[in-house]
């Protein structure tokens, strides 16, 4: 038996990711609200953390002739995955560079990607066995993507109101972001979508 490789378990690694992913934005949160650098080494750590879970993955995905689903969408939700959790970490990199501190904007539209990764999650842990709730899960992460569209065009608006350009160009691109960090949210989101419509 020893002779026999165990199969990979690609929605066991995918799961892992999601929950990565949503811990690393966890993780922000409790930056821009206690921003000191063990807080941003939580991030950092848990986006190695996840690059490694990638790293895996993919290996995983080489060597793997037949998988449960389609390759692609292995991969592509895989990158989209990565791709939030990188996009918390680039967050925390950019308020310290800047030496900004994250306002009530920024934690609104974390809180947001937090609930989106929440959904996610629920959505991969019953992907394999229960598609439907799978499905009902990912268009409640869509729904966040909404929200947040709402919560950037505000935070713009009233970043746009003020008199100090040098601090409305730091915070556009902390804003630009996260914006960004839900519309990967938002691809995942749709690839479970899919995936479901492939395998129901």
């Amino acid at each position: 038996m020893g002779f026999f490789k165990k199969k990979p378990d690609f929605f066991a690694l995918l799961l892992e990711q999601a929950q990565k992913a949503k811990e690393g934005l966890e993780a922000l949160m409790e930056f821009a609200e206690h921003p000191c650098e063990g807080c941003a080494d939580r991030v950092r750590q848990l986006e190695k953390e996840g690059d490694e879970i990638r790293r895996i993955l993919i290996e995983e995905l080489n060597h793997t002739f037949a998988t449960p689903i389609d390759r692609e969408d292995i991969f592509q939700l895989s990158r989209a995955l990565d791709d939030v959790l990188d996009y918390a970490n680039s967050t925390v990199i950019e308020l310290d560079i800047y030496h900004v501190q994250a306002d009530d904007h920024i934690k609104r539209m974390i809180s947001i990607m937090i609930k989106a990764a929440e959904e996610l999650v629920r959505s991969i842990k019953h992907l394999e066995h229960y598609p439907k709730i799978a499905n009902d899960h990912a268009v409640k992460a869509k729904k966040n993507e909404n929200y947040m569209e709402k919560a950037y065009r505000q935070a713009l608006s009233d970043l746009f109101k003020g008199d100090d350009p040098v601090y409305m160009l730091k915070m556009r691109e902390i804003f630009r972001h996260l914006s960004n960090c839900a519309d990967r949210g938002d691809e995942a989101a749709n690839i479970i979508l899919s995936i479901v419509m492939k395998t129901t």
